[in-house]
This record gives structure tokens, C-alpha cells and sequence, in this order.
């Protein structure tokens, strides 16, 4: 495949760890994908100048990007020119590690609310961690893929990882195969669309409505469905 139009996937790595399990999935995912002839780069928000959320307030009134200053809005662009998307994030405390909400947070108010960019990208969570929490963490990146309309690549069950010391995810056998399969399952999907896009033209799951600002038009009732006496 020409190098320019190899698949590229992006992952956000939430974790403050530069060595810990979320590195080790992700160099994982790397080695994987390479044998698809797809290419990961990753994302890493520690590396990030990200500035919390301000007391502007205004974000759910602007239709034009954050006014604030920091690497969130080049991120944003990096995913928008992705064909995937990877949210890759430990369990600290209950949830997402802290990195990983904060940029959820100013990603989405900031930048996505008023123009879903990340519409029908294929997108897969990975969650690592060493018990609890797992499943809750995975729902709360997989309702942020889902607000930004992209597509989930499910293959069975969710890309849960358990491990406690670095590099002990890969040890667990059952959530490195659905790290795997998703893995496998995102390439199949965004082949799929580039081979409708390649044929037609066009984007096989066009969305009208630009983000949820906009309310889309009552459909006319037809002569069958309105009430009796109405014309």
C-alpha cells in the first residue's frame, strides 16, 4: 500500500506513567497493527500543555473554537485527520485517570460540541488497571465515542486489561484477545468505508444534522398516519 494511504490510527494515551501498562497495550497495538499495514501514532496528554476548563463559561454558547491557548486544539486536528481513534486510559480512583477527563472535558466543550469532526471515524477504548472499576471506566470513554458519532469497533468484550506492575496486561490472556480483536475489527471497518467512499464518492453514513445544536426538520406526516379529520 502506498505509504500515503496507509491507515492511521490514533491513540490518546490518558496515563501519567511514561513506562506502565498503558505504554505497554499501546507498543502492543503498534507491533499489531504494522502486520495490518497500519500505522499508530499515539498521543501521550502528559506530554500535553493542557489548561483545565476556565471560568469563561461560555463554551455551551460560542460556535467557534476555545479561546484558550494550549496543545489541545493541534490534538484535535491530529484526530480529525485520522482514519481511528484509540482512548487508552488507567483506573485511578474509581475511574478514568485524571488526565484523560480533562481532555475530554476540553476537547468536547471546546472544540467538538458545535462541529462533530470525529463523525464516523472508527474508534475502540482500552482500559487498563488492577481490579476494580474496569467496565465503568470503558463506559465513560465509550459515551464520549458514541456523543462524537463515531463508529465503535466492538468484537466481543470490552478491551479491559487487568495488570498491577508494569507490563503485567500483557500476562492476562482473555483481555489482550479483545484488545487484539478490536484492534483487528477497527481496520476491517475503516477498509470497508474507504472501499464505499472509493466506489461512490460519498460516506456511507452521511449525517445531516452538524452537531446537536441543530434539530433536524419534522418529517411530513403521510396521508396513512395523520389523525382523522386533518388534511
Amino acid at each position: 500500500m502506498n505509504s500515503s494511504n496507509r491507515i492511521r490510527i490514533l491513540a490518546i494515551n490518558g496515563s501519567e506513567r511514561p513506562n506502565g501498562n498503558n505504554a505497554a497495550i499501546l507498543r502492543y497495538a503498534e507491533k499489531e497493527l504494522e502486520g495490518r499495514d497500519a500505522r499508530l501514532e499515539v498521543v501521550c496528554l502528559r506530554d500535553l500543555r493542557m489548561v483545565p476548563c476556565g471560568p469563561c463559561g461560555d463554551c455551551n454558547f460560542r460556535t467557534t473554537r476555545c479561546a484558550v491557548d494550549d496543545d489541545v486544539a493541534a490534538v484535535v486536528d491530529r484526530m480529525a485527520e485520522a482514519d481511528g481513534i484509540i482512548y487508552a486510559t488507567p483506573v485511578h480512583g474509581f475511574g478514568s485517570a485524571p488526565l484523560m477527563p480533562a481532555f475530554i472535558e476540553r476537547s468536547g466543550t471546546g472544540y467538538l460540541r458545535f462541529d462533530r469532526r470525529l463523525t464516523n471515524k472508527v474508534a475502540g477504548a482500552v482500559v487498563t488497571g488492577r481490579r476494580y472499576s474496569h467496565v465503568e471506566t470503558y463506559s465513560h470513554l465509550l459515551n464520549n465515542i458514541l456523543l462524537n458519532r463515531m463508529i465503535v469497533a466492538g468484537h466481543g468484550f470490552p478491551s479491559v486489561v487487568h495488570g498491577d506492575e508494569a507490563g503485567s496486561v500483557l500476562a492476562d490472556e482473555e483481555g489482550m484477545e479483545m484488545v487484539t480483536r478490536m484492534l483487528h475489527r477497527m481496520v476491517d471497518l475503516i477498509q470497508v468505508l474507504r472501499e464505499h467512499r472509493e466506489l461512490t464518492g460519498r460516506d456511507a453514513l452521511a449525517v445531516g444534522i452538524p452537531s446537536e445544536r441543530h434539530r433536524a426538520p419534522a418529517a411530513p406526516l403521510s396521508p396513512s398516519s395523520r389523525p382523522p379529520g386533518t388534511t
